[in-house]
């Protein structure tokens, strides 16, 4: 049995959200029936302050729900062609969120969710899901937890921020240990304490 994530889960610092996602569930009741994958790579985004951030630049159209309340999904577009999803966390106005990376295929994939842009293909994820809250119990995206424990957690500086001056080499990525579904292994591990 699986349980939707309550707002207190997301109402968290980034940095302890996305460590606790890895091994729950994204699901999208879709009109052809369950789509449902176990996540096993996420990225941490820490507001204002972090370069790597969208918010970094502040409060603008694109990035108002990242600044509003936890819990709610922010879905843009990159390269103009692919969609990435991130959860929000935190406080009201800190401009932090996680980024999905990479799903274990559970229920209804049938493409590769290896990747953020290739996970949300293969989720059926895109703008429309801009905002949504993902805690609404009448919400056909949501994550939830089905009791499922991870063994071991890794960490290593997040891919694609070589804009981020000192934020380049903050280890947090995160992503299960010897997953096969993980996007892509880093050159040096940067240890493999998931929760500071």
């Amino acid at each position: 049995m699986m349980t939707r994530l309550p707002r207190s889960f997301y109402q968290r610092p980034a940095t302890e959200v996305a460590p606790d996602l890895l091994g729950k569930l994204l699901v999208h009741q879709t009109e052809l029936g369950l789509r449902i994958g176990r996540i096993v790579e996420v990225e941490a985004y820490l507001g204002r302050e972090d370069l790597a951030a969208h918010s970094s630049k502040g409060l603008t159209k694109r990035t108002s729900v990242m600044f509003g309340e936890a819990g709610h999904a922010y879905v843009y577009l990159i390269y103009g062609m692919h969609h990435c999803m991130n959860v929000v966390t935190g406080p009201q106005g800190s401009g932090s969120a996680v980024l999905l990376r990479a799903l274990e295929p559970m229920q209804g994939l049938q493409l590769n969710t290896s990747g953020p842009g290739r996970l949300a293909k293969a989720m059926g994820i895109d703008k429309r899901f801009y905002g949504s809250d993902l805690c609404c119990a009448t919400s056909a995206l949501f994550l939830a937890d089905d009791g499922h424990s991870i063994d071991a957690i890794l960490r290593s500086p997040r891919i694609g921020v070589h804009y981020a001056g000192e934020w380049v080499e903050r280890p947090l990525r995160y992503y299960v240990a010897d997953s096969k579904w993980v996007s892509r292994a880093p050159a040096v591990k940067a240890g493999s304490s998931p929760r500071k």
